[in-house]
């Protein structure tokens, strides 16, 4: 039905965008223990404000016609202030171009709503072509970080090449989200890098950053894995030497790619890793999410390294912009709960609970990938023995 413009039909817009925003979201009953997942998405492209979409004027929109449309909302990083969780999502318009705006929800699973204003942010003297995928990280020296990629036209593209480009890391800073400072792109000897992650502590006093070295835009060609270095000064960020702590491996969840997710959470027994990886299937490539652990004393030292995928695309997360995709840049402890915040397929916002204890246990006592057949079946069948043994006692 064609709309005009009226007070009476903005309003009915408004409303209806509340009445998203304000409906309560529910943990779906099945789950496997290690995790909680939810059944409504957090952030997709209609909870984008009204204001943002529609322009009010009568005189320039008399029709009451969406002017600047939405596409998506993903790949958000996570931080917890004051009473809140907000988070720094990836917005991309109609026109393709992504940017970041802020969401706030006080209890983690529902009631997110984007601030006014989307971020403003400061460019360089070789200003962005298109930004995305920011990571949080709140660092001991009292800033938060803001890490993302940072998209150029690659300058070597041949004539007619408009999908060539150069992924490098850019950096940002802030107390509030509110005010941010642009420091200078971070520098390495990697031709691209993607899902840069600051580590929240100092090392050896100085800052230290997980990488992703490729070879290109798309492919990682000889490089990929998730990278460690360090440098000592942020606001001039060069790492001159980098080390692969997680590497891929042949016939695994990330034998194509992988990458970092949101900095690690520190807990007792050691750091806590989300991260994504890669393979290839008949229908193309597919995103899962997978966890490790590191020493507390060595950041790059793997101590524990679970089989297979944490979380993979379930259901409608399968289907989206590009289908079969989990993706995460952003994880907010509070207290012993984690709030798990994953993007499926490059198109809107999930979340998934859980808590430390639960998390570590899935590391620690999660046998680790055999990487053949055979081992897997072996490694399967003594918990099989086992449980039969446990019911044959217990009468079952």
């Amino acid at each position: 039905m064609l709309k005009t413009h009226s007070k009476d039909n903005i309003k009915a817009l408004i409303e209806e965008h509340e009445y998203l925003i304000s409906t309560i979201n529910s943990p779906i009953g099945s789950n496997n223990g290690v995790y909680e997942r939810y059944e409504n998405p957090i952030l997709t492209a209609e909870h984008a404000p009204v204001h943002w979409r529609y322009d009010f004027d009568e005189e320039s929109n008399l029709l009451l016609l969406e002017r600047q449309g939405i596409n998506a909302v993903f790949n958000a990083g996570a931080i917890s202030l004051g009473d809140s969780i907000l988070l720094v999502a990836r917005v991309e318009g109609v026109d393709r171009k992504s940017f970041f705006a802020v969401a706030e929800s006080k209890t983690g699973i529902d009631g997110f709503r984007f601030w006014d204003f989307p971020i403003l942010l400061p460019e360089t003297d070789d200003p962005d072509v298109n930004v995305y995928d920011m990571r949080l990280t709140k660092h001991e020296d009292g800033w938060i970080y803001g890490l993302f990629c940072t998209e150029r036209k690659d300058p070597t593209a041949g004539p007619g090449d408009f999908s060539s480009a150069i992924a490098q890391c850019g950096i940002v800073r802030t107390k509030d989200l509110k005010s941010w400072e642009r420091l200078p792109d971070l520098k390495t000897s990697s031709s691209q890098q993607r899902n840069c992650v600051l580590h929240p502590e100092f090392v050896a006093g100085k800052y230290a950053f997980y990488t992703r070295p490729m070879d290109g835009f798309i492919d990682t060609g000889s490089g990929g894995g998730i990278g460690w270095g360090m440098c000592d000064d942020i606001a001039n960020a060069i790492i001159k030497s980098e080390i692969i702590i997680e590497d891929r491996r042949y016939h695994t969840i990330n034998e194509v790619k992988n990458g970092q997710g949101p900095a690690p959470i520190k807990t007792e027994e050691g750091w806590l890793h989300l991260a994504h990886g890669v393979r290839n299937t008949a229908a193309g490539l597919r995103y899962v999410l997978y966890m490790f652990m590191t020493s507390l004393e060595e950041p790059t030292k793997i101590t524990y390294r679970p089989a297979g995928h944490f979380i993979a695309p379930h259901g409608v997360e399968r289907v989206g912009d590009v289908s079969n995709v989990v993706f995460t840049n952003g994880w907010v402890q509070r207290g012993q709960d984690i709030f798990i915040y994953y993007a499926s397929s490059d198109t809107r916002m999930h979340v998934a609970t859980s808590t430390v204890e639960r998390l570590v246990d899935y590391c620690k006592n999660t046998p680790e990938d055999g990487l053949r057949s055979g081992k897997s079946v072996e490694v399967r069948s003594e918990m099989i023995y086992k449980n039969l043994k446990w019911m044959k006692n217990n009468d079952f």
